[in-house]
């Protein structure tokens, strides 16, 4: 996926979740290693309030896949514990 086709589509419908999904990607993505770039696109198909109970650590994810991403996510935008 583009770079310009990445930034639209982690803009969401929810405020909070631009606030992870934006400055993650313009400031950890292209460090990431291919798979995990493929990880976040995976992820990016996800359903919003699902994006938003995984960031706050409602729930994880069932997917292993995905879990790793939200972590990598979570280590990296003040989302920590």
């Amino acid at each position: 996926m583009d770079r310009n086709r990445l930034f639209w589509a982690s803009r969401r419908g929810m405020l909070e979740l631009d606030l992870v999904l934006l400055p993650f990607l313009e400031n950890v993505y292209d460090t990431l290693s291919e798979d995990d770039k493929q990880r976040y696109i995976k992820l990016l198909d996800e359903q919003d309030q699902d994006l938003f109970a995984w960031f706050l650590r409602r729930e994880d994810p069932a997917d292993p896949e995905l879990k790793k991403i939200v972590q990598i996510i979570r280590d990296n935008t003040g989302l920590q514990e």
